[in-house]
């Protein structure tokens, strides 16, 4: 399960203690949670971020992009049982504005993003990456530079990706989203099992 956090922090107070019952109901369902946060902040602050989700998940969506200070109190959280995704390559169409910008070695910024992941998963368990399904050619890149990293592939349904953009990442553990075409489908459920099917049988002949 992976809500959203801003859909239920913008109607205040009810909509946060919504989102902690959302938690609650899928935790207590057998469910992991990956709160969709996209979190990133120094010091104090990025300990306040950790502070306020953890309790209700088991694992984050954050922003990479402050440096790795930003990140530092989430890496403590995921020596202690948590985990993050963290955003490499996001399937929005401007994720290019930034993360696809040259280095003066050829590399883009996203593939240096991804190589700091590498780093931080040899420093601290659960660190995975945040790869849009709206860019398979990139998603094997950066599967090829994260070979044994947990990915999150956005995208799939309402963005225009399918699940057979998803294959490449299937060389390691990845977990495909979808959220818009489930949840307004005619029967969110039957989508729901009739996209994991395509999920398992894309997986097994990747």
């Amino acid at each position: 399960m992976k809500p959203q956090s801003a859909f239920f922090e913008a109607r205040g107070w009810e909509g946060v203690r919504a989102f902690e019952n959302v938690c609650a109901y899928a935790r207590g369902a057998g469910m992991l949670v990956i709160a969709d946060v996209k979190r990133g902040d120094i010091g104090t602050t990025a300990q306040a971020y950790v502070d306020a989700v953890r309790p209700h998940a088991d694992a984050a969506t954050v922003n990479p992009y402050l440096g790795g200070d930003a990140l530092q109190p989430f890496l403590e959280a995921c020596r202690d049982g948590f985990g993050i995704f963290v955003l490499v390559k996001t399937s929005n169409p401007g994720s290019g504005d930034v993360q696809d910008a040259p280095l003066a070695d050829g590399r883009r910024v996203w593939e240096l993003v991804a190589e700091r992941v590498a780093q931080w998963g040899r420093e601290a368990p659960s660190v995975g990456a945040v790869v849009g399904a709206t860019y398979p050619d990139e998603l094997a890149t950066a599967r090829a530079l994260l070979p044994h990293a947990p990915f999150l592939l956005p995208g799939v349904g309402a963005q225009g990706a399918t699940v057979a953009d998803c294959a490449p990442a299937f060389a390691g553990p990845a977990l495909v989203s979808s959220s818009r075409a489930v949840i307004f489908a005619d029967d969110p459920a039957a989508e729901a099992e009739r996209l994991a099917r395509e999920v398992w049988d894309v997986a097994r002949a990747a």
